[in-house]
């Protein structure tokens, strides 16, 4: 059963989801596109084709997808792919399926291989082709599909197999956020909270949250943590109160918390800047290999940090600077 505050809270991550596309703040141009394409969609009464959104976690992927369903005025099922262990769940959900609905499958990336190939013909045909029974009693059963939507999410695209790829007629990839466009996510979240944050408290949450929605979400929650600690009669967030919590959160001004630190200092002084690979890093600061490739690299690689070589990971000299250490430059 569920208590009253796992209730809240997912009555909190909704309303922070937009509901339309006009609504959702940031990736013009792929709102512009999809715009087109619903718009198509609608005009000819057919099921949107097949979407793919891929980028790192945080991004808006999930929002992005039910603003789709909603714009289509369709039904959306959401499931994540690790759950998919066997071909029968897969094909137990597609069966409850109407026209029109929409599949969202988080994680695309780690469908089992048995379980993606059944949605091959699913995605192109709409038929699946369930067999029963074994050997010499095996039958086929052909399972006829209404036409429906799948929406696949990934912070892997390289991942995904190419037939599974190519069968998805609409493909974005999902970029970071400009600071600009993140302040103004924390704007919206301070009014769906009905919590007023100054211009420069929210200038300075939207600069730390790494251009991710979800980060600039949850940075805005802890600050009025603090500021409702220091005051509980506070309305509203100031930028001494934001700069104190931040301080506190061990987030810089540059967005870097301390796993960002501990994983440069470790290509600095355990492995002199580098090149070293993943998993001889993975191993120095006990990290899992998987989070450092997918939630703090991508960031890293982004602000020019580090960079990637066929050799291994390299620590940049802006990543010294940042640190405050020397850079020593060395002949190879």
């Amino acid at each position: 059963m569920e208590n009253n505050n796992d209730i809240s809270l997912r009555e909190y991550d909704l309303s922070l989801r937009p509901k339309r596309l006009e609504e959702y703040i940031g990736q013009e141009a792929i709102k512009e596109m999809l715009n087109v394409f619903i718009t198509s969609a609608l005009t000819r009464e057919e099921t949107l084709d097949h979407v793919l959104l891929y980028g790192p976690p945080g991004l808006g992927k999930t929002t992005l997808a039910h603003i789709i369903a909603n714009e289509m005025s369709a039904q959306i099922y959401s499931v994540a792919a690790p759950s998919l262990d066997r071909v029968g769940d897969l094909v137990a959900i597609l069966s409850k399926l109407n026209a029109g609905d929409f599949l969202f499958i988080d994680e695309i990336h780690r469908l089992p291989r048995v379980v993606e190939e059944v949605l091959y013909s699913a995605m192109e045909d709409y038929v699946v082709n369930v067999i029963v029974g074994k050997d010499a009693t095996a039958n086929t059963i052909k399972i006829v599909l209404p036409p429906f939507t799948l929406v696949g999410a990934t912070t892997r695209c390289g991942d995904i197999t190419a037939p599974l790829r190519d069968r998805f007629g609409i493909v974005h990839q999902i970029n970071y956020y400009p600071p600009a466009e993140i302040m103004e996510i924390v704007k919206r979240t301070s009014r769906v909270f009905a919590f007023a944050i100054d211009e420069d408290a929210a200038w300075e949450i939207a600069k730390r949250s790494r251009g991710t929605p979800r980060i600039a979400n949850r940075l805005f929650r802890r600050v009025r943590d603090f500021a409702q600690f220091e005051d509980p009669d506070c309305e509203k967030i100031s930028l001494p109160v934001t700069m104190t919590a931040l301080t506190k959160l061990n987030i810089d001004e540059a967005g870097l918390n301390e796993t960002d630190y501990r994983y440069l200092l470790a290509i600095i002084e355990m492995f002199g800047g580098g090149p070293v690979g993943l998993n001889a890093l993975g191993s120095a600061i006990s990290e899992d290999l998987t989070t450092l490739e997918d939630v703090y690299e991508p960031y890293l690689l982004q602000e020019g940090f580090i960079v990637r070589t066929p050799r291994g990971r390299i620590a940049t000299q802006k990543a010294y600077d940042h640190l405050g250490i020397k850079h020593e430059n060395r002949l190879f």
